[in-house]
């Protein structure tokens, strides 16, 4: 059922609410160092706290995924749009306040909770009330202006003290609020919530038979591969390359910047490669293969230069670039009784993947070079999406106004 309303407004606001979403996930990779430093912690301290903090908002995330997901179906997606976005605004701004590693600790978990909402309610309304030609569209515009949040991270975590990049991504959540007037629920939705006698938001219903189940754990797989280039080959980048006359904090927030400008630029290219191919999966395919030939570029040759760095982190951030796909597809493969439970689920669960991947990652590289580690972990993590995807029907224009038997 396709809304009287129109669907633009959604669009616009779930787009500015990705990007402060992905500005606060980016930002504590790019001023943990000098936050930590001023709450006193540094040295080896500081690599033990930078892990854990990092954990502890992933799995906020893990936890608000389900919460928010489940909260979509049973209350309605608006209200999940907004209320993640409130309470990731205001951890950031008392992030901005902490004193003790207890303080920001519980400031990332919480963060991570808020930050687990936005996207998936944000797709979700997106797929029920755009065309089904055409929904596509507004989803590569919510993930690739929602990208340059990362790009906007890296330049003001350098330019400004960290206290006061915690405050701005507070404001900016918070000023998204008065958009609330303006939007609007889904048809789709508001027409299953009459019929009382639907499950709705039941999260165990994924796994009521073995086909739903495996079609969850598929979704989850194909997206695990960007989470790897991102947590690994990037976040991780100064353990791989050096570069003459550049210290690692520079390059850290220079990889993340460039990475995030090569996925905003992915997703709007994979967007449309989709609307023209008529298929997500054909572009998908072609991104991972992409992904592929990159890992192992980057794992094999020396990098000469900063600018040759900095290409590179470019290049693998398109690579990455079919995020808004993967949601998409997720969102289309479900009905409309549990959609918000899995578009918010399992984009949260592909990021929570970075602690398997990197304590795996850990692990091998203490018997192997960095190098190989990291092309086991990703050849693992590629091979797993490639079946996943290949065992997947097409999604492209299937109709969505359905739901999933108890």
């Amino acid at each position: 059922m396709k809304s009287k309303h129109k669907p633009y407004l959604i669009v616009v606001i779930a787009a500015l609410g990705y990007f402060v979403d992905i500005y606060d996930l980016i930002l504590f990779n790019v001023v943990k160092e000098t936050s930590l430093a001023a709450i006193g912690i540094s040295g080896e301290a500081y690599k033990k706290y930078e892990i854990s903090l990092f954990n502890w908002q992933m799995f906020g995330m893990l936890f608000g995924g389900l919460l928010w997901g489940i909260l979509g179906d049973k209350r309605g997606r608006i209200s999940v749009l907004f209320g993640s976005i409130l309470l990731y605004s205001l951890a950031n701004i008392a992030n901005g306040l902490v004193t003790n590693i207890e303080q920001y600790t519980l400031c990332r978990f919480i963060a991570g909770i808020g930050l687990a909402g936005e996207l998936g309610a944000g797709i979700t309304l997106v797929s029920e009330t755009m065309a089904k030609e055409k929904r596509g569209i507004g989803t590569m515009i919510i993930v690739s202006f929602g990208a340059l949040g990362a790009v906007f991270a890296a330049f003001i975590g350098n330019v400004v003290p960290w206290q006061t990049a915690y405050f701005l991504g507070g404001g900016l959540g918070l000023a998204l609020l008065l958009l609330r007037a303006g939007a609007f629920e889904s048809g789709m939705y508001s027409q299953l919530k009459t019929d009382k006698s639907i499950s709705r938001g039941n999260f165990f219903l994924l796994f009521k038979t073995k086909e739903r189940a495996f079609l969850y754990l598929q979704s989850i797989a194909i997206g695990v591969p960007i989470w790897f280039m991102i947590s690994v080959l990037i976040n991780l980048s100064p353990r791989f390359i050096t570069v003459a006359g550049i210290d690692t904090k520079v390059m850290l927030g220079s990889a993340v910047m460039f990475t995030y400008i090569g996925l905003s630029a992915g997703d709007l290219l994979s967007g449309l490669l989709s609307q023209l191919l008529r298929s997500r999966k054909k572009v998908i395919y072609g991104y991972l293969f992409f992904s592929i030939v990159l890992l192992l570029y980057y794992l094999n040759t020396p990098v000469q230069s900063f600018t040759q760095f900095k290409l590179s982190c470019l290049l693998l951030g398109m690579g990455t670039g079919y995020w808004a796909l993967f949601v998409q597809v997720a969102a289309e493969n479900f009905g409309t009784n549990i959609r918000s439970t899995v578009t918010n689920t399992v984009p949260n669960f592909v990021r929570f993947s970075v602690v398997p991947i990197t304590l795996s990652f850990k692990f091998l590289s203490e018997s192997m070079s960095v190098q190989n580690a990291a092309l086991l972990v990703g050849s693992v993590c590629m091979g797993v999406a490639l079946l996943s995807l290949y065992l997947m029907k097409e999604t492209f224009s299937k109709d969505l106004n359905y739901h999933e038997l108890d």
